[in-house]
């Protein structure tokens, strides 16, 4: 049920170091383990049960549900506190509900190490109940010798790191139980698409019944069935939270008797979250994908010096109002595929061998009439004043195309939010991203006046659109590269076939530019184009994976797991090569030998995950980190949390986390 609890199988049984003789019984083999190697007197190290069962088999969770038992530990010959059970599965069986550990499972127990500098002993008594048609009740003693040392974690580490990414975390939100069984947690603008709460207690609620729940501005309301009287007493338990994307959160919650009610929404979270979006779409003006673009607008901006206001004002409002149809338009696939667990993010959709293509080709086309090889509008007058008209809608729409492959700071936690808060506030904090990007532009709709400030229209505007095509035939260049990344070989000689009628159109265009329709034979190459594309899509050539620069690996969990376990410090870098935040990342910041030497002083694993194309291991790493696009830094310390990076880094930030 839950993704944590398939991080316990990922630390294999050869990796521990420190355990136990293992004692085998009818169903289950059993073991003790430490998280140190070593100990030092005073010292509190966790150790825990290890318990492998047979395939079909099942144990229980500190509440079992209907019917069971939890397992047990007694530790001798030191102080022990409680077992800390990761949050278990739920299992439905004739009506029965149970809450279960299939597989293996790690109980962790925290001992306070005792005086001396002999060997330690621990001495330990097992018990659990083992069950699938029927139950067993199983056993065991189990020893396991320390030695005296600097207490450091061992190789069994890695394990009881699994064991607490699948434990619930303490919630940061506050939560109270009416006397009616209904459950309030005040989480502001988290929308889950499930949930389940496992109480501490069996007997308090029905634990088969179903928990519907509602959300509003200010949190999560659930509906418990009481089994009794809930009147001042405390309800406690793990709630776990099932996002649209499938990732599930789970938290501790204490909630406390008192009456709930339904809140209004919390607009000054919403309103942050607006401003973020905001922000971040206005910094992705500077980002270096919407180069292109800027061009464009540069020359649109030129033409507009010297003209009317009310020009001036409906080019600008077109642009805008481009923008936010686009980001309009981007907002609901996105939202619509994480309510469906599918895997929409920013920048999804360059993923697509075809789309690349045809943004390439399109770019090309831009160029050529930038730099004078044809026009449209001069001759093909009834297509020509309707572009014309909407150019700078398109203009807009074109924009947000080619912004997606870069991530401005800020833009991260406003598009994570906007895939946890419910759908109406979502679609606000895309279309804040949309009102950023826009908002230079759209000074002009409010300000027309600035317009004046420009020179006015003369010989020198030809040339300036001869040197803005210069960006537009670097950018399908680059465009090429990347369907030669995401289709091989083959994918980028269709590319270049399509450039190529493309520039036949673009000639036989200018051939019959005078007449005042369009020539549709002039057309025809375009015909192929969509031919290649087609091709691009049903095809699904052999990919080129990204070239991997020295002393880097390819990441996948079971590596990232196997480097951890080793104690290993590891720099996750989650990158595309149609993200250009991600290759100018890699080249001012990651590929310096400064970085490189660094990395090898302090035997750091640099682990990349290519998301190109479609990886749903990369697309779980990253919801997992509230992402739904690249890039993403996480760095793992030897011991200790992880860290997240800024989208944007310098060698400096890098050099600093590592260790210089």
């Amino acid at each position: 049920m839950l993704r944590h609890i398939a991080a316990l199988l990922l630390v294999p049984v050869s990796a521990l170091a420190v355990e136990s003789a293992p004692v085998s019984t009818t169903h289950t083999t059993a073991s003790l383990v430490s998280e140190a190697d070593s100990f030092r007197a005073g010292q509190k190290l966790r150790v825990g049960l290890h318990l492998r069962m047979q395939p079909g088999w099942h144990t229980y969770w500190l509440n079992p549900g209907d019917a069971g038992a939890p397992p047990t530990l007694d530790i001798a010959g030191a102080q022990a506190g409680p077992i800390a059970y990761p949050t278990p599965a739920r299992s439905v069986d004739s009506g029965f509900t149970s809450y279960v550990y299939t597989g293996e499972a790690l109980l962790p127990v925290t001992v306070t190490a005792p005086g001396g500098t002999g060997p330690w002993r621990l001495q330990a008594h097992a018990t659990w109940l083992i069950c699938q048609q029927v139950c067993v009740p199983e056993e065991a003693s189990l020893a396991l010798d320390l030695p005296a040392g600097s207490g450091a974690r061992g190789a069994d580490a890695g394990a009881f790191s699994a064991a607490d990414a699948a434990s619930p975390r303490p919630s940061p939100f506050p939560a109270s139980i009416a006397a009616d069984g209904t459950l309030r947690v005040a989480a502001p603008g988290i929308s889950p698409k499930s949930l389940y709460l496992f109480p501490d207690e069996p007997g308090v609620i029905d634990q088969g019944a179903e928990q519907k729940f509602s959300v509003d501005g200010g949190g999560i309301s659930v509906q418990l069935k009481p089994l009794q009287a809930l009147g001042g007493k405390k309800l406690n338990g793990v709630l776990t939270l099932t996002d649209r994307g499938g990732h599930v959160e789970a938290l501790r919650i204490e909630a406390t008797p008192g009456p709930v009610t339904a809140t209004a929404p919390a607009l000054p979270g919403l309103v942050r979250l607006l401003g973020l979006a905001f922000l971040g779409g206005l910094i992705l003006n500077l980002m270096p994908c919407v180069l292109p673009v800027l061009a464009m607008k540069a020359f649109a901006l030129a033409r507009l010096s010297g003209a009317a206001r009310g020009k001036i004002h409906a080019e600008a409002a077109l642009y805008c109002a481009g923008v936010l149809s686009a980001f309009a338009a981007i907002g609901g696939v996105t939202l619509a595929g994480g309510a469906a667990g599918g895997a929409a993010g920013w920048g999804v959709q360059f993923q697509s061998a075809s789309f690349s293509a045809a943004m390439a080709w399109l770019m090309l086309a831009i160029g050529l009439s930038f730099a004078g090889l044809f026009e449209v509008g001069t001759g093909a007058v009834s297509l020509g004043q309707g572009l014309a008209a909407r150019g700078s809608f398109f203009t807009g729409l074109l924009a947000v195309a080619v912004a997606t492959p870069c991530t401005a700071p800020f833009m991260a936690t406003a598009l994570a939010a906007a895939l946890v808060v419910p759908p109406a506030a979502g679609m606000a904090i895309f279309l804040a991203l949309g009102a950023g990007l826009a908002a230079p532009y759209g000074l002009l709709a409010v300000a027309p006046g600035l317009a004046r400030v420009l020179p006015r229209p003369g010989a020198w505007m030809e040339r300036l659109k001869q040197v803005l095509a210069l960006p537009m035939f670097a950018t399908a260049v680059w465009l090429a590269w990347v369907v030669f990344h995401q289709a091989g070989v083959v994918g980028l000689g269709m590319v270049v076939a399509g450039g190529a009628l493309v520039v036949i159109t673009a000639l036989a265009w200018r051939v019959r530019q005078r007449r005042e329709t369009v020539f549709a034979p002039a057309l025809l190459p375009l015909v192929g184009a969509a031919a290649l594309l087609v091709a691009l899509a049903v095809r699904a050539p052999q990919a080129a994976p990204l070239q991997l620069s020295d002393g880097s690996e390819r990441f996948s969990p079971a590596r990232l797991a196997e480097l951890r376990a080793a104690h290993r410090p590891v720099f996750v870098d989650m990158t595309a090569a149609w993200c250009i935040t991600c290759l100018v990342n890699e080249r001012l910041a990651l590929s310096p030998a400064p970085v490189r030497a660094a990395f090898a002083r302090h035997n750091v694993a640099y682990l990349v995950g290519d998301w190109t194309g479609q990886d749903p291991s990369i697309t779980a790493f990253l919801r997992d980190y509230g992402r739904n696009g690249v890039p993403l830094y996480v760095f793992f310390p030897a011991s200790g949390d992880p860290e997240v990076l800024p989208q944007i880094l310098t060698q400096s930030k890098i050099l600093d986390r590592v260790g210089g």
